[in-house]
């Protein structure tokens, strides 16, 4: 029988404060157009004052818009209970990973179903009756995530995305894809299936018996289709060193992933919630659609580069690839047009679209 362990003590161990102190301090060379998101000293300091610390039982005005930087096994009892619309939830994998101050290890198949459940199943209260919850994984994580779900939540899909980088192997497929499972509380829960229609181009532009196209619209640059979509994920891009949302967090996701599950399975100004929040991409993205936001992140300097990528959001809520209230496929730069008719010209698209066109890689 499997002994019950704390929530996040359990398999990660903290990195020495020397080491740590001197990972941070420590200034990498980068190219020139590198547009990574980085923290002085000076900034850590402003930032890390932002950031909360909970000791007592809290409303949710307390941690509205706001960052948790604490354990989860110490912020679990002091949050309120039904106040979440939707739930994301990225935790670690099962692998070994450094996450700056703290080591994550790998453990057997049933010990990671068994940290899971010490902490999925605490959380269920600060959900309300519609709420949805998202839950990210890799091949080797998913069937725990789905066992533990099943207990607890009604299991609608599982989303498998391509992240187009990964490492090759001689001795086995190459890792280009994780998987997202999508559940939710009961059968009453928001989902917008138009509000996250997929623009792409159309190779063989049929017409009706009339000569009229078939749900497809003549445009500038080709003729283009607005499909529904699927659970198969193809236009993501992995933040890399030339997108103004990266940072140098080692399993970040992008900002068009989470777009496209808040405005699926949420609306303007509901609550969304992530206890393993790392650089805050939820949140910010939940800024940039208008929802209310918060998340629990032990580390500081990754709840410091939350708040820094949150001020950025103050000037930019712009998401790549989604524009004009679609999501485009990658390679598209050179189509997406902003609301004035005119070209997306903007330094992030000018970076991206030169980038495919000499690595080939969007």
């Amino acid at each position: 029988m499997i002994k019950k362990q704390n929530f996040m003590n359990y398999k990660i161990k903290k990195r020495k404060k020397s080491f740590v102190k001197d990972e941070l301090l420590k200034e990498k060379v980068r190219a020139g157009r590198n547009r990574t998101i980085t923290l002085s000293k000076n900034e850590i300091n402003s930032l890390k004052q932002k950031l909360v610390v909970l000791s007592k039982k809290c409303g949710v005005s307390t941690i509205e818009n706001k960052t948790i930087n604490q354990d989860l096994r110490d912020v679990i009892k002091y949050l309120p209970e039904n106040f979440v619309d939707l739930l994301f939830i990225d935790p670690p994998y099962n692998l070994n990973k450094n996450f700056n101050s703290n080591i994550f290890k790998e453990m057997s198949a049933a010990e990671y179903e068994n940290w899971l459940d010490s902490w999925l199943n605490p959380l269920r209260k600060i959900l309300k009756p519609t709420a949805s919850v998202y839950i990210c994984g890799d091949w080797k994580s998913s069937s725990a995530i789905f066992r533990v779900m099943l207990k607890y939540f009604i299991v609608r899909n599982r989303i498998t995305w391509e992240r187009e980088k990964g490492r090759g192997a001689k001795t086995n497929w190459k890792n280009c894809s994780e998987d997202i499972w999508f559940g939710t509380v009961s059968n009453k829960y928001t989902f917008n299936p138009d509000a996250v229609m997929l623009k792409r181009k159309v190779l063989a532009p049929y017409r009706d018996t009339n000569g009229q196209p078939k749900d497809w619209q003549q445009e500038e640059n080709g003729i283009f289709r607005l499909t529904h979509p699927s659970n198969l994920w193809t236009n993501l891009t992995i933040p890399f060193w030339s997108m103004s949302e990266n940072t140098d967090h080692p399993t970040q996701k992008p900002e068009k992933l989470l777009a496209k599950i808040m405005l699926a399975s949420s609306n303007k100004n509901d609550f969304i919630f992530d206890p393993f929040l790392g650089v805050g991409t939820t949140s910010v993205v939940a800024k940039k659609l208008g929802r209310k936001y918060s998340g629990v992140e032990i580390d500081e300097l990754y709840g410091c580069l939350t708040e820094k990528r949150l001020e950025i959001a103050n000037k930019d809520t712009s998401i790549q690839g989604y524009v004009e209230g679609v999501f485009w496929e990658r390679n598209s730069l050179g189509d997406q047009k902003v609301k004035n008719g005119k070209r997306n010209n903007s330094k992030q698209a000018e970076d991206l679209f030169a980038y495919t066109l000499k690595n080939g890689e969007l």
